[in-house]
C-alpha cells in the first residue's frame, strides 16, 4: 500500500519540526518544572519540604528547604533562559543525584513497610527523577563541545612571536 503524498509531506514536516525544536522545548519544560518546584520550597508550600529537611538533617530545616528551592530556581532559570547551560546542567546533575540520598538516609519515608519494591508517595517523587535526569542528559548531549584553548607559546617553551613572524 502506497502512502499518499500529502501524508508523506505532513510526516516530513512534523519530523523536521520535532528535530529542530524538541530539545529547546525539553530544556524549557525542564526549566519550568525546576522553577515551579523551587518556588514552592522558597515560599514554604512544598509537599516534599519534610522529606528535604529530613534528608538534609545536618542543616536547620528552613535552611535546607529554602536552600534547595534556591538551587532549583537557579537551575530552572538557567534552563529556561539558556544562560550558562553547562554550569546549570552540572548543578542539575549534582542536585538530582543528591535526591536519591533520601532512599538511603530516610528509607522509612521512601518505602512502605521497609519493602524497597513498594514506594511511598515520597519514594515515587524521588524515582520520577530518573526521567528528569534522562531529560537533562539529552540536553547535555546537545551542548556544543568546548573548543580546546590554543596553547600559549610561553608555556610551550617558545618565544612569543608577533603575527608578522608566523
Amino acid at each position: 500500500m502506497r502512502v499518499p503524498e500529502w501524508l508523506s509531506k505532513l510526516d516530513n514536516t512534523v519530523i523536521g519540526f520535532v528535530r529542530e525544536y524538541s530539545i529547546p522545548i525539553l530544556r524549557i519544560a525542564l526549566g519550568v518544572v525546576f522553577v515551579w518546584f523551587g518556588v514552592l520550597k522558597v515560599v514554604g508550600v512544598s509537599p516534599v519540604a519534610d522529606l528535604v529537611a529530613k534528608t538534609l538533617y545536618f542543616l536547620p530545616p528552613r535552611v535546607a528547604v529554602v536552600g534547595m528551592g534556591a538551587v532549583e530556581l537557579i537551575i530552572g532559570v538557567g534552563l529556561v533562559t539558556g544562560i550558562a547551560v553547562r554550569l546549570v546542567l552540572l548543578l542539575f546533575i549534582v542536585q538530582m543525584v543528591g535526591t536519591f540520598l533520601a532512599l538511603i538516609i530516610r528509607p522509612d519515608m521512601a518505602f512502605q513497610g521497609g519493602n524497597p519494591l513498594i514506594l511511598s508517595v515520597h519514594g515515587e517523587f524521588i524515582i520520577k527523577n530518573l526521567v528528569l535526569i534522562s531529560a537533562g542528559l539529552v540536553i547535555l548531549g546537545t551542548v556544543r563541545a568546548a573548543r580546546p584553548a590554543e596553547p600559549i607559546p610561553e608555556m610551550l617553551g617558545e618565544k612569543a612571536h608577533s603575527a608578522s613572524d608566523r
